[in-house]
């Protein structure tokens, strides 16, 4: 990216509301309990992220294995409960809704796994595991209408229409994470949390769903967390870039504090 588009990118992103804050975050884990219960020590998988995300942003968030990525973003679809700390999105704090607050919520925020193929079912077809989210929050008047959606979708993400009716073991991994992807993108979100989405992936196919990912940020400007222990993928994703890094404590060996070190603007590419 040339230096003058740059500018003008991160001058656009300061100008615009935090869509995502999050302050204080901690998740913690017990390990070991006494004859009555009380737990020994902590499992410190997340302690004391406090970050902003703002609405068309790439934040990119890097960290060896073990150091809280996944915990970290489980954690903010409230996946897992976090031990202490506040999650607002556009100002409501995700932490006080209800059930069905919550869920309504998830329409606006969607998560792309690290295994395309453990995320979908097996014995769905493509197509209805596309479908089926629209089902379950009612999106669209019948199944004709979605339907057609799936199949704007599955072209959106450079799939072909016949493909709606076959299984996922009949596909490569790169094809797993795309529909993966389309089926992140049926609920209409705002914001999508990429956790390791490409890690699973060799070389030339990462690159394919890296620009697939960027052409679908431009087209729908969409606010991505984007995680990954690669720092040269986080590099080519990422507005900002935050690193995670884990600490033993010295008397419990297994105890793991997890907190952010660094953040800083990347430049373009």
């Amino acid at each position: 990216m040339p230096d003058f588009e740059m500018r003008q990118r991160e001058e656009s992103l300061a100008e615009r509301p935090p869509l995502l804050e999050v302050k204080g975050l901690s998740t913690w884990f017990p390990v070991g309990r006494t004859l009555f219960g009380k737990v020994k020590h902590w499992t410190k998988a997340v302690d004391d992220i406090s970050f902003t995300v703002r609405e068309g942003e790439t934040l990119g968030l890097v960290g060896e294995s073990g150091c809280g990525k996944t915990t970290l973003s489980r954690t903010l679809l409230r996946l897992v409960e976090p031990t202490q700390g506040t999650i607002r999105y556009r100002g409501k704090d995700l932490l006080a809704m209800s059930a069905r607050e919550l869920r309504d919520m998830r329409k606006h925020i969607q998560i792309i796994f690290q295994d395309p193929y453990s995320s979908l079912n097996p014995r769905m077809t493509v197509g209805q595991a596309i479908l089926e989210p629209m089902q379950v929050h009612g999106l669209y008047n019948n199944d004709k209408e979605r339907r057609e959606r799936v199949l704007q979708l599955l072209e959106k993400v450079q799939l072909l229409p016949e493909h709606y009716d076959r299984y996922p073991h009949e596909f490569s991994g790169g094809q797993r994470q795309r529909i993966v992807i389309a089926r992140a993108l049926a609920l209409n979100p705002e914001f999508i949390i990429c956790d390791e989405s490409v890690s699973a992936l060799d070389v030339s196919v990462q690159a394919q769903v890296l620009n697939l990912l960027r052409d679908l940020q431009r087209e729908f400007n969409f606010t991505y967390i984007f995680i990954s222990h690669n720092l040269s993928v986080v590099h080519f994703m990422s507005d900002t870039m935050m690193v995670m890094q884990k600490e033993r404590s010295r008397k419990w060996g297994r105890r793991r504090r997890c907190t952010i070190v660094r953040r800083r603007l990347i430049p373009g590419n």
